[in-house]
């Protein structure tokens, strides 16, 4: 006699996976994601049932992303999860929330992930305030107090240029902001050597333009000592060391790991680097711990959104890179991980595949 299986529980994924959206750091989290999910019905699924996944590309466009969200919940899924550009998270998060459906946000950012307060969405990721501030910190620690930096028109970047600003006017320093759209490398490079800043931040896509402006940087004598950063992580990913190689080093940018890999962190990392044949970036630790919470949630409090939603406070899971808990921080209108560990971390120029921790965040640090 035949048995009908059991009905899979399905979450939907979001991710970056065409132009314009990052689509290197979509394949990163979508390869935790995934890995996870093998990870969690080869210990049973969901009470006998299997957890399938449902992938939807948002190429970062919010549109493209809420559209995603109503497909998805025609779907009938559990619960959605992923995201890399705030951007369409927070479109995402906007359309989840008026639907009552529970979002697990893995790397966004923007600290207005949703207009106003709700429990329906919950975030791993650092607020913006919380790691940018960190790196303003960086910032001064290394003697950098007049920071440039070129930015494209955003409200992540705005957003990350007003945090910079707020943290450094009141300990003496200050940013000067150059139109990375307007301007050429050429006449970026003739602005910032006039103004006389120590350091220029790249708050820009990648790799247009962030690529052609640290070359020329890089082989402008007269920025020979200015730092370049890259406060969004442009740097971690692969595909910089191979269009940029030495150039692309010693330029700071925030890592969401910790110095030391838990255990659990060291065997995921060799997982994920056999399935991407690459070194895994944090994205994709993040999209790896956002399974491992929602299955935890989902074997615990069932399929229920409400029941979802409700249970973000109460959950504590062992993730890759520490214990997870969601609160409720000042100004943060989501259920958020306060705090995922933060480093600032460049690429070693005796070795630009290797990575250097440059500062760190102490552990519960609330950055403000």
């Amino acid at each position: 006699m035949s048995t009908t299986p059991p009905p899979p529980v399905r979450i939907g994924a979001l991710a970056p996976l065409t132009r314009p959206g990052w689509t290197e750091a979509g394949r990163h989290l979508l390869a935790g994601l995934e890995l996870a999910a093998g990870e969690a019905n080869a210990g049973g699924g969901i009470d006998g049932r299997p957890l399938e996944l449902v992938v939807r590309d948002t190429a970062a466009d919010p549109h493209r992303a809420e559209a995603a969200v109503d497909d998805l919940a025609g779907l009938g899924v559990a619960a959605l999860a992923g995201e890399y550009h705030s951007v369409a998270a927070r479109a995402a998060a906007a359309r989840a929330d008026a639907l009552g459906l529970p979002f697990l946000c893995s790397s966004a950012v923007l600290d207005a992930l949703t207009e106003r307060p709700t429990d329906r969405v919950a975030r791993l990721a650092p607020a913006q305030s919380h790691g940018w501030r960190v790196y303003a910190d960086f910032l001064l620690a290394a003697g950098h107090g007049r920071v440039a930096v070129a930015a494209e028109p955003s409200v992540y970047w705005a957003a990350g240029t007003r945090i910079l600003r707020d943290r450094l006017a009141p300990r003496g320093g200050t940013v000067t902001e150059l139109d990375a759209r307007a301007l050429p490398p050429a006449a970026l490079c003739d602005a910032l050597a006039a103004g006389g800043e120590t350091a220029l931040l790249l708050l820009t896509g990648f790799p247009d333009p962030a690529v052609p402006i640290v070359r020329a940087v890089r082989r402008d004598p007269r920025l020979a000592d200015v730092l370049v950063g890259a406060p969004a992580g442009q740097p971690e990913f692969p595909a910089w060391e191979s269009l940029l190689g030495e150039d692309g080093a010693a330029i700071p940018f925030l890592r969401y790991l910790p110095v030391h890999p838990t255990p659990l962190g060291a065997r995921v990392e060799s997982a994920l680097r056999a399935r991407l044949g690459a070194t895994p970036s944090f994205v994709a630790f993040e999209g790896y711990d956002t399974i491992t919470v929602l299955t935890e949630t989902l074997r615990a409090h069932g399929t229920d959104h409400a029941a979802i939603a409700g249970s973000w406070p109460r959950v504590t899971v062992e993730g890759t890179r520490g214990a997870i808990r969601f609160t409720r921080p000042t100004d943060t209108p989501v259920q958020q991980w306060a705090w995922p560990p933060v480093q600032v971390t460049d690429r070693d120029p005796a070795a630009p595949a290797r990575f250097r921790t440059l500062h760190t965040a102490p552990p519960e640090h609330p950055g403000r």
